[in-house]
């Protein structure tokens, strides 16, 4: 009988939630409610796009999902310019099943917008991964969860985002502006993504802080975060990841990718700090394709820990000795490249003609655990390539002596290995 109850008493709110509050709605077309609430415009729990779209659109400053005990299930939904989204603990956003059979149908998106924050602590936006994975969907890697593409001012804070068919997060260009820029995500878990927990492929201040990135795998680069260009005009100037865990990747934890970039790009600024990488299935830092023509700039890792990655610890690739400087301070890699025959640490001349001289590598003061008889270091390249300005000093804590083997041509390499036994 408690049941029954129960389930009437649920029936008879998602029935009061579906009608609309015509006086409520009339109040915020006048212009005299300047907070939206989506229920007032109507609840499905078929589907509830147009209500949601109809709150988004009605220009209000401050839009509300409240919980309404059941998902809000919706098709893909476009965000505006001076907008506060706010979602209520509690609150399941669903895309819609059979829906999103667009290549680039992200659940929420917008282009060359500006001012808006999504906050919602205790709130999930959930997609459907395993159907855009299914022969019933044309192959893609674009739908997103959220899709910020030549935005300004924009805030993400406290949302948990799941099991999209492409990034959980997505910062890119638009032909009016080739980047972000001033951009915010606190608070996130980004969860069971189908490439990347977050893309960044263009951006100006941007700041990432107390993030969760977990579970990716689907397409390559299947990584926790990947900051990655698509053309030389874009821009990752002042990007800041700070305080963030990347874990059980099927791609590295962090990634920063940048052969799109020429020399005539804007110099490098990025920053990872106070972040960890643990149980991915590559390596847990990978720096690639700084190439011979590539940007100036720095990417600094600091105070990062790594931890049982199949893959190696740290693996700097293509990375040229006289462009943007790769730093590691005061880094630690413990049990990394736990499987195949990867060395803790990698520096590697990859692909031919990228970069002919690999280095401009620092490391300050870092330390690796490591139990295996094995090069600590490995530097290693197609012939025809050399190393150059690689220096630093990593303790090693293991039963063996550490080691570095430089398997071409080197000179300024001046790497210096300190031994304490574990």
């Amino acid at each position: 009988m408690r049941r029954l109850l129960l389930f009437l008493a649920v029936t008879a709110s998602l029935a009061a939630m579906a009608a609309p509050n015509a006086e409520k709605v009339a109040q915020v077309q006048a212009g005299t409610e300047k907070r939206a609430v989506v229920s007032w415009w109507g609840f499905n729990a078929d589907d509830s796009t147009e209500f949601v779209q109809a709150a988004i659109d009605s220009g209000a400053a401050e839009v509300v999902v409240p919980y309404v005990g059941a998902p809000w299930v919706v098709r893909p939904i476009k965000l505006r310019s001076d907008l506060e989204l706010i979602f209520e603990p509690g609150v399941v956003v669903l895309a819609k099943a059979g829906e999103f059979k667009g290549k680039g149908d992200s659940l929420f998106g917008v282009s060359d917008a500006s001012n808006i924050s999504i906050r919602g602590y205790g709130a999930t936006l959930r997609m459907r991964k395993a159907d855009y994975q299914s022969e019933a969907y044309e192959k893609a890697e674009w739908r997103m969860t959220l899709d910020f593409t030549g935005c300004t001012n924009i805030k993400v804070e406290g949302v948990r985002l799941e099991s999209s068919g492409g990034d959980g997060i997505y910062i890119g260009c638009t032909d009016k502006q080739p980047y972000c820029r001033d951009v915010t995500i606190r608070d996130v878990v980004c969860y069971d993504h189908h490439r990347q927990g977050i893309s960044v492929i263009g951006a100006v201040n941007l700041l990432i802080e107390n993030c969760v990135m977990s579970g990716t795998s689907g397409t390559a680069p299947e990584a926790g975060i990947d900051l990655e260009p698509n053309g030389p005009e874009e821009r990752l100037e002042n990007c800041v990841i700070r305080n963030c865990i990347f874990e059980d990747n099927a791609g590295a934890g962090m990634l920063v990718y940048v052969r799109p970039l020429s020399r005539e790009s804007a110099p490098l600024s990025i920053l990872f700090e106070n972040c960890y990488v643990r149980s991915g299935k590559d390596a847990g830092i990978a720096v690639g394709a700084v190439k011979d023509d590539g940007p100036k700039g720095t990417i600094e890792f600091r105070n990062c820990t790594v931890e049982n990655t199949q893959g190696s610890g740290a693996y700097v690739y293509d990375k040229v000795a006289e462009n943007a400087r790769v730093r590691f301070v005061d880094c630690k890699w413990s049990n990394v490249a736990i499987k195949g025959d990867r060395p803790p640490i990698l520096f590697h001349a990859r692909r031919d003609g990228l970069a002919t001289t690999i280095g401009g590598i620092d490391l300050i003061d870092c330390r690796l655990y490591d139990n295996a008889d094995r090069p600590a270091v490995v530097i290693e390249g197609e012939e025809g390539t050399s190393a150059r300005d690689i220096s630093g000093n990593v303790t090693v804590l293991s039963p063996a002596t550490p080691r570095m083997e430089v398997k071409l041509p080197a000179e300024g390499v001046s790497l210096n290995l300190q031994h304490e036994i574990r």
